[in-house]
């Protein structure tokens, strides 16, 4: 039986030729706009924000006092400004580690952490919760070396059956102890336990 070769219908040929020519295609595009933005740089700084030093996107950082956690930051960006010892977040969550290993968790749309020392502010629809409790506000601060939450806007207290409004709050997170002051209103149920 003799050795016969076999033939490659024009179809098939014709489909693997549009192939090589398109994936020749879409490496020129890409190479020539790479180049574009390589030669340009102002395309890209043009994304970062007035004034910042740099600019990336999912952050993250914990604090630590003597070997010891004392909160961790994750935010979706970040905008570091050096003349103002800045960092601008954007979407933050904060995790507080207290002494008995529990934690305190906030969350907010914007914040600024000051890298000198490491207080935190924070602003749009804050939230912090602990245990089954959540507090809610528009803006608070984080004073680090104190390890207190002060919001001096209107904070509302709720859950297990609890509804407390005050005008402002201090949240001390060595003692776990929450001040409520100006015009604090509330219900507690028989069993609740800040």
């Amino acid at each position: 039986m003799a050795w016969t070769p076999y033939k490659i219908p024009k179809k098939i040929k014709l489909i693997l030729l549009s192939i090589i020519l398109i994936t020749v295609g879409i490496i020129i595009v890409v190479y020539l706009g790479f180049r574009r933005i390589s030669d340009t740089p102002e395309l890209i700084l043009s994304t970062i924000q007035d004034g910042a030093n740099l600019s990336i996107g999912r952050i993250q950082q914990t604090a630590t006092r003597d070997g010891k956690r004392e909160w961790s930051l994750e935010a979706t960006s970040a905008h570091y400004i050096e003349t103002e010892k800045q960092v601008i977040l954007k979407d933050l969550a904060v995790t507080f580690f207290l002494d008995d290993n529990s934690e305190v968790y906030l969350t907010a749309q914007k914040g600024v952490l000051n890298t000198d020392s490491n207080d935190i502010e924070v602003s749009g629809n804050v939230v912090i919760k602990k245990d089954n409790y959540r507090l809610t506000t528009e803006q608070l601060n984080y004073d680090h070396k104190q390890r207190i939450i002060i919001t001096k806007v209107p904070v509302t207290i709720s859950g297990n059956s609890t509804n407390i409004l005050a005008d402002s709050a201090i949240f001390d997170l060595n003692t776990k102890k929450v001040r409520l002051e100006g015009n604090v209103e509330g219900t507690l149920s028989a069993d609740s336990a800040l």
